[in-house]
Parts: C-alpha cells; structure tokens; sequence
C-alpha cells in the first residue's frame, strides 16, 4: 500500500497476518555538510514512490561491547539519512492510539532500527507504533554556550511533528500520541516533557529507567566538550570538532566515558560527575528552560498522564561473571554508598532489610534506587497524573547473576519475546503471560490513560509490581525509600 506524507510517498510491507510497515522514512534533512550542528530542517521532498520496506541508517555511534553486546541488541547501518523513524500500523484508514519510542542507550549509542523494537504486536494490538532515531554524543549534546544546543532533543521535536502532521495517513490519532523510552530514551522523555518545543505534541508518556534528573548545566557542557577537543588536538568549537573524521570522533567520545567513569570529581567535569554520563540535555536556559524535575515540580505538563517505573536491580550489570564487585566485603558497601552521598545509616537501613544477601547484592540495591528507582519516585510525587511501577523478572543471562537488570522489561514491552535481538536477555524462560500483562498495560495506558492500577499518591503510594506473580504494592520498601529524603 502507498502512503502520502507531506514529503512524497512511501510504500511499506505487509506481513502475513496483515501488520503493515514503513521503515525508514526521513523526518528531517541529513544532518551533516553545512546542516551538521544546525537544527533540524524539513527533509527534502521527493517525487517517485519512496521504498520503506527496509531500516534506514542509524546515527553514528560505536555498538555495545561486553554485558550490553550480550543482551540488549544494537545495530549500526551507514548512511547520512539517518533521522528516520519507523512505523507499524494494522489499519491505515483507521484512529489508533500512537505510540512513539525513544531507544536508549546512554546518549551515545543505540537506534530504533532494532528488529527487537518491531512494533508489530503493538499494531496487532490496536496501537501505531513509531520508533525514532536522533542525533547522539557529539553530534547531539556538545555545546559550548554558541548556536543551537540540544540538537538530539530538537530531533525528537521534530520527529514528535512529522507524526502529528502525517499520522493520520497511516491510521494513528494524532490527538492520542503516547511518547515512550528507555534508559536515555526515558531521560529524554523527562525533558521534552518540560520543553517548550514538545509542548502538545504527545499526551501521554512512558519512563523506563530513567527519570527528570538527567540534565546538565552548561557549564558542565563546556567542560565535557573542552575535554574532548583536547583528545582530539583541536579547538573547543564545534566547528573544529566537525572536521574530524567520523571514526576518530566516535573514540574520543568513548575515552571521555572511560575518564569519566575513572574519574568522576566535580572539578573535572562538573555536576557531569554526580550524573555519570558525558552527554546528557543541557539546561540553556530556553530549549531547556530548567533541570526538568524542578519544572515538574513547579507543575510542568501537568495535564500529561505519565506511567514511570525501574526494574528490581537496575544495577545488576555490575556483577557479571568475573567482576571483582561479585564477592566485596562489606565495608565496601560503605565507602561506595558515599558516592551517592548516602550516609552509613542509610546503609545500615538496606543491610537489614536484606539480611541473608551479599555485600554486593545491597550494593546493587543501592544504586539501583539512587539512579533509577527514587528519582522515579520523585517525578511521580511531584506529578499528579502519575502511575508507577517496577518489573521483578530476573535474566537467565549469566546464570542469573544480573537479576532484573537494566533492559530486562524491553522484550516484555514490546512482546517480541521470541524475537532473535532478545535471545540473549530473555533465554528459553521468558514466560509470554508477563509479556502479555505487561505489554497489555502499556497498550491501556496509551489508550486510556490507566495502565490497570491506582495512580501513586500518598499516603498509600500504590504501585504495580511485574513479575511471576505480578503484585500492586503499597508504599514498598518503605524503610529504604524514607533514606534519601533530602538527597534525591
């Protein structure tokens, strides 16, 4: 079937069970020669009928190595033409809610041309689903207080307009637009949630991992970029940063991470240190008016209804096989606790509510909550269209040592469970009856509004826990939430 968009006509495929899809149709210009560090522009129109029976290519970025590589899929596809999203719908003349996914992957990383994002069962199940790609690192995220800053959110705007503008052509209510992501993707959620360029494009959203504290000032920025310009022996301007070659580029913004993570003191690299991440949306002051939990706070977007949520051990990637962190003594705990500037009661909070655990697995419970679980917590208390929930399946990936780490939901998400991208994380035990609920639940928040259980409010801050059994909590783990007041 031939599909009219405002920059030409696209013709998709169709799968046996009817599932039609268009795969990498541009939203915006290629963004490199004089384009490179602008933002977005309207893709050039086209004339014949344009082939969207294949992915297009992704942003430039080095795929994942170790752990990641193992169980979470990635793909790299050359290319200039690489801001392009990809679409899955059952019915074109149809008004399905949409669904538009922002992948993660720190930043620097990752596309939504991955198989394992397919967004067929979404169609099957009454949705249009959208996935997108960005700017990222470099490319995304450098500034150094001149031009146009957050590029790479200003691509997710853009690509939040094509879809209200071209939807409908492919049988999605651009009046039920549902923006959702994971890991970067869910920080990147939290921002366009308070950017005045995002304002009415999506009505819902979806946090996966990922909250409204990720942002930096530009100070950090600067920083950051200035570190990377000297890596790379030229000036600490964009301009210079542009006449690297592509291949040079993509390691010096890994040996920044690499140093970051080595070093992570303040006097290096600003509040960058205390986020973790080299290249993160930068607080200008207009794109990005404010950190966007602060904008939460003060009642932003408050008439979009959000579903947040983390997985049980987020931070489980820490104890793979062989990883020193696997038998620490306790006293570690301790001292790497004061990273997150939680002090030694806090610690001993978490010990007793895990007395038969390992130093590592309190560890583990502890920067789970720190990066991901409270900072969810705080967006939902501040918001109050909020539902959360967190996902307690573990992955049999390494004998079980990861838990329910970080990416773990992703093929539950998109029920794609037999999918080969996934083979890594969800092994031959993935049961398809925690995909349906929990596939299920993403499909009614987006149709409705309510993912299936109360919004999270006190006192009873009612959650959903996913898992075999799934569960709704009231106001679990108390004790260990209680510690970070003041800190998060």
């Amino acid at each position: 079937m031939t599909i009219h968009t405002s920059a030409g006509n696209v013709a998709g495929r169709v799968d046996a069970d009817g599932i039609q899809s268009f795969l990498g149709i541009p939203f915006a210009a290629p963004p490199v020669g004089h384009l490179r560090f602008e933002p977005p522009h309207p893709p050039e129109p086209w004339t014949t009928v344009r082939d969207a029976t294949e992915y297009g290519p992704t942003a430039p970025h080095l795929e994942s190595t170790g752990v990641l590589s193992a169980i979470i899929p990635d793909v790299t596809r050359p290319g200039d033409d690489f801001l392009n999203l990809n679409i899955w719908t059952a019915d074109p003349l149809g008004s399905a809610p949409v669904m538009v996914f922002v992948h993660g992957g720190s930043f620097t990383s990752g596309s939504g041309s991955v198989v394992g994002y397919d967004g067929s069962h979404f169609a099957r199940h009454g949705v249009v689903l959208v996935t997108i790609n960005y700017r990222l690192a470099a490319d995304g995220f450098l500034w150094f207080g001149e031009g146009m800053p957050n590029l790479g959110m200003l691509d997710q705007v853009a690509a939040l307009e094509w879809v209200r503008d071209n939807i409908a052509a492919f049988g999605g209510d651009p009046r039920n637009v549902t923006v959702f992501g994971e890991s970067a993707g869910a920080m990147s959620v939290g921002a366009l949630l308070v950017m005045p360029a995002a304002k009415g494009l999506f009505h819902r959203a979806i946090l996966e991992s990922g909250a409204g504290h990720h942002s930096i000032s530009a100070e950090s920025a600067r920083l950051v970029g200035t570190r990377l310009a000297e890596i790379l022996g030229v000036q600490p301007s964009r301009e210079a940063i542009a006449g690297v070659p592509i291949a040079q580029l993509l390691e010096a913004q890994a040996q920044v991470g690499r140093e970051l993570t080595a070093k992570p003191k303040p006097a290096l690299w600003g509040d960058v240190a205390d986020k973790g991440l080299p290249f993160l949306p930068v607080v200008d002051g207009s794109v990005l008016p404010s950190a966007p939990i602060d904008a939460l706070v003060s009642g932003a977007s408050s008439d979009v209804d959000i579903l947040i949520g983390n997985n049980t051990e987020e931070a489980g990637l820490l104890l793979t096989p062989g990883n020193k962190i696997a038998s620490m003594p306790k006293w570690l705990v301790y001292l790497a606790a004061r990273q997150a500037r939680l002090p030694f009661g806090g610690v001993r909070t978490y010990f007793r509510g895990m007395p038969r655990a390992k130093a590592s697995a309190v560890l583990v419970s502890i920067l789970t909550d720190y990066l991901y679980r409270i900072p969810a917590i705080r967006l939902a208390e501040a918001h109050p269209k909020s539902f959360v929930y967190e996902f307690d399946w573990g992955t049999p990936a390494f004998d079980g040592a990861l838990g329910a780490c970080h990416g773990v939901e992703l093929p539950f998400v998109f029920d794609n469970l037999a999918s080969s991208d996934w083979a890594g994380m969800t092994g031959a035990t993935a049961p398809q009856l925690l995909a349906d609920e929990v596939h299920g639940a993403w499909v009614e928040f987006a149709r409705t509004g309510n993912p299936g259980w109360e919004r999270y409010a006190e006192p009873s801050r009612v959650a959903r826990r996913f898992g075999t059994p799934s569960a709704t909590t009231n106001d679990d783990r108390r004790a260990e939430r209680e510690v970070w007041a003041g800190i998060r």
